[in-house]
């Protein structure tokens, strides 16, 4: 069994046209990669992100209630809203590129639930950036509706930032493994997980929050005990010193040279970060080996071709 979490780029591509339309077009190409998994023999299970998609989900909601008078949609209720929105494309796109390679498959996605923390720092401290770039002259506006904005150097803007506590279990776990057991092909943990908390009584409720789907989908590959963690992105390797004269890539780095890159910077927490960390901790809890590489890549990643793999 192996676990692909899918970056944004994999649905959206960074710079082209927003539209459903295009996400299609994207994500099919996409799916022609992860078909050629299937075809490899591996029994699938793929996580997503939703950043873009979950924001604007929001703003629309805002933007209906303030103009509208249409109830607020709580962005729990939002994160589920893109899972399913987003998990559809998926499953269509996969279904669609197995049958032209001649591999019918059941493909499902799963509204997926990720249990959290409710005394977690993160909820008193934003950081996880939601929705696409704010201009400059909309910023202050938007402060003052309540949202907390953040600084895009690179891209000239703003983002919005919300709470990211750390994802403690799948709720969902054992459903999601039966299925793969079946043969199923799972779409799961769409954007994080929808985060939600225990109240004293055992019972659930959601929070408004995003979960890192990278975290998340480290957490999901080791309940499943998965075989390996594939975090698919936009470069084909991790590079260290990125951006500098001096820049390389890594083929290969064990945990303990990982967490010596991460204590040095080497890692943004807004880009390569998060997907070093999760493939750690994969790693750590199962044993067994995880690569970080581009979308192109993703089969000739699992040859030991292509992009990064971290060992114990």
């Amino acid at each position: 069994m192996l676990v692909v979490a899918l970056g944004g780029n994999a649905i959206q591509e960074p710079d082209g046209e927003d539209s459903v339309e295009a996400d299609f077009v994207r994500t099919s190409v996409t799916s022609q990669r992860l078909a050629e998994l299937a075809a490899r023999g591996w029994r699938l299970v793929i996580t997503h992100g939703n950043g873009p998609q979950v924001g604007n989900h929001l703003l629309r909601s805002e933007l209906g209630h303030l103009h509208g008078e249409v109830p607020l949609l709580p962005l729990d209720v939002c994160v589920a809203d893109t899972q399913g929105g987003m998990g559809y494309m998926l499953q269509q796109c996969l279904s669609n590129a197995l049958h032209e390679v001649g591999l019918p498959a059941v493909v499902a996605s799963v509204v997926t639930q990720v249990l959290v923390d409710a005394d977690d720092p993160a909820f008193g401290e934003p950081s996880k950036p939601v929705g696409e770039v704010i201009p400059p002259d909309r910023a202050e506006l938007l402060r003052e509706t309540g949202w907390v904005l953040v600084e895009d150097r690179h891209r000239h803007g703003f983002r919005r930032v919300v709470a990211s506590p750390e994802p403690k279990e799948i709720i969902e776990a054992a459903a999601i493994k039966a299925m793969v057991d079946e043969g199923v092909i799972v779409i799961a943990g769409g954007g994080g997980g929808v985060p939600v908390v225990a109240a004293a009584d055992g019972g659930l409720h959601g929070v408004p929050a995003v979960v890192d789907k990278d975290y998340a989908a480290a957490l999901l590959a080791a309940d499943l005990d998965a075989d390996g963690l594939l975090v698919l992105t936009n470069v084909d390797e991790v590079l260290l010193d990125y951006d500098l004269p001096t820049e390389r890539r890594i083929e290969i780095m064990t945990v303990a040279e990982a967490r010596e890159h991460q204590a040095s910077g080497q890692f943004p927490a807004g880009s390569m970060g998060p997907k070093v960390e999760a493939v750690c901790r994969f790693v750590e809890s199962t044993g067994k080996v995880g690569a970080i590489t581009s979308i192109e890549s993703a089969s000739a990643a699992l040859d030991r071709n292509a992009g990064t793999r971290i060992t114990p």
